[in-house]
């Protein structure tokens, strides 16, 4: 399903018209669309079947607390990662059962929070993490329940800056030290070692990586069983990629089959965290035009009010995003540049959009931006937080109202 379409050439998200949201809301403004998340979390659950698994939405994707509570509603659990993450995995009514905390470098305080919650399992990302952990446990006199982070060498085939599972890459440890590390760790006082965790990148379009790596994880735990450790369940991330450009990429059914498929005859249960494929689709930014300057060669900038302190990913990655008017049009296409107003040149949206031209004041909608959009905002050149909207059966509200600079300010002296 998409949320964002055409109706009778306005467009609309999930039937309400978005020139009405950007009327009454303002701009920038994320749109987000509830049945879109709730349809995506539930395709992984029910992809899974009667095999044994938990579905834990990756809060980094978005965590606006009316998000991950559409998620917990439909069925999701969480991966955090992070201390602030889990204390809004807690106040959007989760238990600290449901929550898986990953992440490189936990500070102390972070892990003595997750230690003295109880959470479902800390991937830990070192030998000395272990220990940390472990010293943690031991000093509140409670257990920790671990898992080791493997990783297993593998490229992703995605951008190099979402790629994690290279031993050029700082995450997990390496697969040839991981056998000595989790047999040191089993039975060591304060820990409980249950499983092993693999992440090898996001916005995968190919399954082979995804499959290379689980079976790489499933040889490990059958080792580490004949060693007599316990293995309860293999981790293994998420990752899986969204269509941006109508490039095509495997289905969530057909990402669960490849993964119940190399895990199955081990008998594991499966932990995956996928965070773009449930968020992604469903989001979208409304941004103003503020300018448009013509160029001797007949291209435009078209300048919005929304840039890369709103919206990082084409900066960062020179990720492709839709950009689209609200409103359909038979105008002659025209060369844009689609640019934000922050002092770098490397604030772009979008080079060469063939575009109708827009006027000053039109509205254009920057589609698939519901994961790594919002979360990734920034102050930059001071600008404020763009406000953030769900609609959900045929009605739309604030879920976070913009910021002013009196919020930014509030922190200083």
């Amino acid at each position: 399903m998409h949320a964002f379409r055409f109706d009778a050439g306005i467009l609309t998200c999930d039937g309400v018209v978005l020139s009405t949201i950007a009327d009454r809301a303002g701009t920038p403004t994320y749109v987000y669309s509830a049945a879109t998340l709730r349809e995506r979390v539930r395709a992984f659950i029910s992809g899974f079947g009667d095999y044994p698994h938990a579905v834990h939405y990756a809060l980094k994707a978005n965590s606006n607390l009316a998000v991950v509570r559409i998620v917990r509603a439909a069925g999701g659990l969480v991966d955090a990662n992070s201390g602030g993450e889990v204390e809004v995995a807690l106040r959007a009514g989760y238990a600290p059962a449901d929550i898986v905390l990953t992440g490189v470098g936990k500070t102390p305080s972070e892990i003595k929070k997750a230690v003295t919650l109880g959470v479902k399992v800390i991937n830990a990302e070192s030998a000395g993490e272990l220990e940390r952990i472990a010293d943690t446990a031991v000093s509140c006199q409670t257990t920790a329940r671990v898992a080791l982070r493997i990783n297993p060498n593998i490229a992703a085939d995605t951008h190099p800056h979402i790629s994690t599972g290279l031993v050029t890459h700082k995450f997990g440890v390496p697969i040839a030290e991981a056998r000595a590390i989790a047999r040191r760790a089993d039975g060591r006082p304060g820990l409980a070692f249950v499983g092993l965790h693999v992440h090898i990148g996001s916005q995968m379009v190919g399954l082979e990586p995804i499959r290379e790596a689980a079976a790489a994880v499933v040889e490990l735990a059958r080792e580490l069983r004949d060693d007599g450790v316990r293995v309860e369940h293999l981790d293994l991330g998420g990752g899986l990629g969204i269509s941006y450009d109508d490039e095509t990429v495997p289905l969530v059914q057909d990402y669960v089959a490849t993964l119940v498929e190399a895990v199955r005859p081990s008998g594991l249960a499966l932990i995956v965290e996928p965070g773009r494929a449930v968020a992604g689709p469903a989001g979208a930014l409304l941004a103003s035009v503020v300018d448009i300057k013509h160029r001797l060669d007949g291209t435009r900038f078209v300048v919005l009010d929304a840039g890369m302190s709103e919206l990082m990913r084409p900066t960062l990655y020179g990720a492709y995003h839709r950009i689209t008017p609200l409103t359909e049009s038979n105008a002659e296409r025209v060369s844009c540049d689609v640019v934000g107003p922050i002092c770098e040149s490397s604030d772009v949206f979008g080079i060469g959009r063939m575009l109708p031209l827009p006027a000053i004041g039109d509205v254009m909608a920057v589609l698939d931006v519901g994961a790594y959009g919002s979360t990734m905002s920034s102050n930059y050149n001071r600008h404020p937080l763009p406000a953030e909207v769900m609609v959900d059966d045929g009605k739309w509200h604030v879920v976070r109202r913009r910021q002013t600079i009196d919020d930014q300010l509030a922190c200083e002296e």
